[in-house]
């Protein structure tokens, strides 16, 4: 019957209700599709147990009573991809897929497609061992699984695991291993190559500050560089040259940058919040640090990495640099600034400044790197701009004398 003055609402014996769940959080959100469907189950396993069999998982139990879709629309995409993408190329168009699309029945899928994902793992381990008769086993689809999971943690940071699918078998290192090797799989021979024509393009300004942070990685001295560089000056192509001249060595060198557009300039870029793990609400904690344990790939890269490039720092909120700073000293074991980590920042406050949503200039202001303590580094300036010098156009000329006043 209708409640008194709200004949809309009808009484009912409900007490609550349950929770909207996103369906990434996996196994809460298969949780409540069972309460929804199970009558009077009084523990978990209750739950888990379908006609008789108790299920692994609350994915697989919701599988058996025919509450999720079919992936027949996914095993077209993957089978078409089979016909002419690469082992790789399915692997990302897979990890895509998990990460993204919430299959019913991934594990199903990789069943199915497991061996077309693992042929570039096979033929690589036949090349290596011609004299040996080798098929598909349990440890090229391990690792197979490996290079999977470590898609789906760039992606959307979700192991294996939280997609429903079986977990890789790999010690405490491996996406160490991942990521480092990574980093240092660039062809010495293009990088020399690149070298040896870009060099001898630097200005006399770009030489001078080449030479300064040169100096500084050859004598193991760390510390931050802050480079005030306006658009034009050539900033990002002495990056790159920097960068080319660390990872030919076979040294680790890490390119970050406050923006997508910015990172995508330097050669293997990648954004700082993405790199470093900055909490969302930064600026909210007192203390921030960088969400990367010293276990993880992550953080043995920036224990071992010979200088970090972040451009467009002037973005960045001053608690992002802090954050930083506190997780370097850590990873590194070592209390002094950065770590003892070089770090070379880049940017120009004359642009954009760090967004602060409904503040005044004085709340922009106090953000900026500049007010943080960490901000006694050593300055210097790319003041000459190529693209004016190189322009024809007076206009421009004029407009760059009265731009760095």
């Amino acid at each position: 019957m209708p409640e008194e003055g709200h004949p809309e609402i009808m009484k009912t014996n409900a007490i609550g209700r349950v929770y909207t769940v996103h369906p990434n959080n996996a196994e809460c959100f298969y949780l409540r599709m069972l309460l929804h469907e199970i009558r009077g189950p009084t523990n978990f396993t209750d739950l888990r147990t379908i006609d008789g069999y108790i299920c692994h998982t609350y994915r697989e139990a919701c599988q058996r009573l025919g509450l999720l879709e079919n992936d027949n629309h996914w095993e077209l995409t993957l089978q078409e991809a089979t016909l002419t993408a690469s082992a790789e190329q399915i692997r990302e168009l897979f990890a895509i897929i998990l990460t993204t699309c919430n299959p019913s029945n991934p594990k199903q899928l990789w069943d199915s497609f497991k061996r077309n994902m693992s042929d570039d793992i096979l033929y690589q381990i036949r090349q290596a061992n011609p004299e040996l008769t080798i098929e598909f086993n349990d440890d090229i689809f391990n690792e197979t699984l490996i290079r999977l999971e470590d898609k789906c943690l760039a992606i959307n940071n979700q192991t294996l695991v939280e997609i429903g699918m079986p977990a890789p078998q790999r010690n405490t290192f491996s996406v160490l291993n991942y990521e480092i090797t990574k980093e240092k799989s660039y062809n010495v021979n293009e990088l020399l190559e690149y070298i040896a024509h870009n060099k001898p393009l630097l200005n006399d300004n770009q030489k001078k500050i080449y030479n300064v942070i040169m100096n500084r990685i050859n004598n193991n001295t760390g510390g931050i560089i802050y480079l005030d560089a306006p658009g034009g000056t050539g900033k990002t192509f002495l990056i790159n040259l920097i960068l080319a001249e660390i990872r030919a060595e076979k040294h680790i060198a890490l390119a970050l940058a406050s923006s997508g557009i910015a990172a995508t300039l330097m050669e293997g870029g990648r954004t700082a919040h993405s790199a470093l793990q900055l909490p969302l609400n930064i600026a909210e904690q007192q203390f921030p640090v960088c969400k990367i344990s010293g276990t993880s790939g992550r953080g043995q890269l920036l224990k071992h990495a010979k200088i970090i490039f972040w451009d467009e720092c002037t973005m960045a909120h001053k608690k992002s640099l802090e954050a930083m700073d506190r997780t370097l000293q850590e990873l590194r074991k070592n209390s002094e600034i950065m770590g003892g980590a070089l770090l070379i920042l880049s940017g120009d406050f004359r642009q954009t400044l760090p967004v602060i949503p409904k503040s005044t200039p004085a709340d922009e202001i106090n953000a900026c790197l500049k007010v943080t303590s960490l901000a006694k580094s050593t300055n210097t300036a790319i003041n000459k701009n190529m693209r004016v010098e190189l322009s024809k156009m007076k206009q421009q000329h004029i407009f760059k004398k009265y731009f760095y006043k």
